[in-house]
């Protein structure tokens, strides 16, 4: 393997000292963000928040090294956290020692299938999550971020993976409510929002908290009751060794595939997003590499899985990163800023934080996007809603794999029904442009049918192209030509040879012939090798239609066209007709 195909970053490592400062101030604000945010996450996925730095700090440096993009950067990120918490909350009390070995291990076999999925050039698999499912799965995961909250930001304890588990406990326990909670917790949520519409350039975020600290202090939050999030252990990513046992393998396999594919969806959408920006071009396979690896090595040291930021991401680009390095430094810088903030968390409340993530997940409800959605597609409405309500009352792997499942019928359903349309003259066009007659009601010869196929004709079409050759047959009695324009047939396989041929066959019964044209070379080699149109006496088909149309024409009845006032092609001048026939 070539070197740089491994280790893309021999490709701009000329550049690192060019771009020392441009990379330094990027990482340095990166490092601002992703503090709150790594604790935060690492609350969602029910661990120590300590553990969320960790996750910010070797695979962020790995995914940077050997990932493609110049901006993207891995970490903690909401919808993998909650996914974790849903998951591995069936096995163990989140938080518990065996609670955390479980999610090392879940990143490990992560990591493994990532790095299989790069390995073996599989990127293109990415592409069966559709964005509609991206979409709902990001706004179902914001509301139940939200709502998983609320039970810190009022001081209770109710627990619940989905809406529907956790809604009850919370309403039976709001009569204990704590308000003095309720005022941090909203104190932040609101602080973050001025922020974000008036210094949207500011670190909106660890400021809120800040804030919201020092508002917890001026009311006496702790002697009222107000939990606090307590000191983190100011330590370097302890060394560990994941669980592999076949047992915890055999439990969390499926999870990890779920977590995987998301994982891996989430980074290379906001690698091409940031790409379309800077210009450069995405390898998806580098990126499954750079993700696996980060995620493989980070297992060994104290990471839970881990994928593209968007926020993150987006401020590493507005803030002039040029190379990869800028999140090096971020997680460098991150390392040396633990140290410093870690005695300082004990002063922080539970419901800051909780505040500060009622906002972030509020935020990834992106309603522009799912209008456009609705607007645009009812199928991928439907994927993007059945993708929404399935995080929020299922089980998450249930929802993204069902979601999954949907966008591919009805690809499926589209491609094995492929649009068949019939064609005219125009006869107000002088070179007499064939058109759809959808576009524009004209009228058709007697004899002679024109029809377009877009669409492949595989196994999958060959029931619904019958169908349709059928009924316009049925259509149109009289006609006796069929003639099949296929400049938007892009495949065939041999079901679509064996249909071919057998539907001439049958037609032929009928007197009625079937014709095909323009067909690309790729269609046209399979058909000669099949060899299912070349026993036949006439040319069944022709390089183009306006070729196929003056061979065919000449063939026509003419008797018919000697009563026929249509005169639809330029060439029924030269058949029989009557002295007062219309001519084009």
């Amino acid at each position: 393997m070539n070197l740089r195909g491994f280790f893309p970053c021999l490709e701009w490592k000329s550049g690192i000292f060019r771009s020392f400062r441009a990379d330094l101030v990027a990482g340095a604000t990166g490092t601002v963000i992703v503090l709150p945010q790594a604790v935060a996450f690492a609350m969602i996925a029910g661990l120590p928040p300590e553990y969320g730095l960790y996750a910010a700090m070797v695979p962020t440096i790995v995914a940077a090294l050997f990932g493609s993009s110049h901006h993207l950067v891995s970490g903690p990120t909401t919808a993998i956290s909650l996914v974790i918490y849903a998951k591995l909350s069936e096995f163990a009390a989140p938080g518990s020692a065996h609670y955390i070995e479980l999610a090392l291990a879940l990143t490990f076999l992560v990591g493994i299938i990532q790095l299989f999925l790069g390995g073996f050039k599989l990127g293109a698999l990415i592409n069966f999550v559709s964005h509609s499912v991206v979409v709902g799965f990001t706004a179902g995961a914001g509301v139940l971020i939200a709502a998983s909250q609320l039970k810190h930001c009022l001081g209770l304890t109710a627990q619940g993976a989905t809406l529907g588990s956790l809604l009850p406990p919370l309403f039976k326990e709001l009569p204990r409510s704590n308000l003095p909670s309720l005022a941090v917790a909203s104190f932040v949520f609101v602080v973050a929002l001025f922020l974000r519409r008036f210094k949207p350039k500011w670190p909106g975020m660890l400021l809120a908290l800040i804030l919201g600290g020092f508002f917890a202090l001026l009311i006496g939050a702790k002697a009222r009751g107000v939990a606090m999030l307590g000191a983190l252990s100011a330590t370097f990513p302890p060394l560990s060794v994941p669980d592999v046992t076949f047992q915890t393998v055999y439990a969390l396999t499926p999870s990890a595939l779920v977590v995987a594919m998301l994982a891996l969806a989430e980074a290379v959408v906001i690698a091409r997003s940031i790409a379309l920006h800077s210009h450069q071009h995405i390898d998806n396979n580098q990126e499954f590499i750079g993700q696996g690896l980060s995620n493989l090595l980070g297992s060994f040291f104290s990471a839970y899985a881990s994928s593209g930021s968007f926020t993150r991401s987006g401020v590493n680009f507005e803030a002039g990163a040029k190379t990869p390095m800028a999140a090096v430094y971020s997680a460098l810088l991150l390392v040396l800023a633990a140290f410093l903030v870690a005695p300082l968390t004990a002063y922080l409340p539970m419901p800051a934080m909780a505040g500060a993530l009622v906002f972030v997940a509020i935020n990834l409800v992106d309603l522009k996007a799912m209008r456009r959605i609705l607007l645009a597609s009812k199928p991928e409405a439907m994927v993007m809603a059945f993708t929404f309500l399935g995080t929020l009352f299922f089980a998450l792997e249930f929802a993204v794999m069902a979601g999954v499942m949907l966008s591919l019928l009805l690809y499926l359903h589209r491609t094995s029904h492929p649009r068949i349309d019939t064609l005219a003259p125009d006869p107000s066009d002088p070179h007499h442009g064939f058109i759809d007659l959808n576009l524009k009601p004209l009228k058709e010869c007697p004899q002679l049918k024109v029809v377009r196929i877009d669409g492949s004709i595989f196994f999958g079409a060959v029931n619904h192209i019958t169908n349709e050759l059928k009924r316009l047959v049925h259509l149109t009695p009289g006609q006796s030509h069929i003639l099949v324009e296929g400049s938007g047939i892009n495949f065939i396989d041999v079901s679509g040879c064996e249909m071919l041929h057998e539907q001439r066959a049958e037609l032929l019964e009928k007197n009625i012939r079937l014709y095909l044209c323009s067909l690309k070379r790729e269609v046209l080699e399979v058909i000669d090798r099949g060899g299912c149109l070349c026993a036949e006496t006439d040319t069944a088909i022709f390089p183009t239609k306006y070729e196929a149309v003056k061979t065919l024409v000449p063939k026509l009845d003419p008797e018919c066209c000697r009563t026929c006032t249509l005169r639809i092609f330029t060439e029924c001048a030269l058949m029989p007709a009557p002295q007062n026939a219309a001519r084009f």
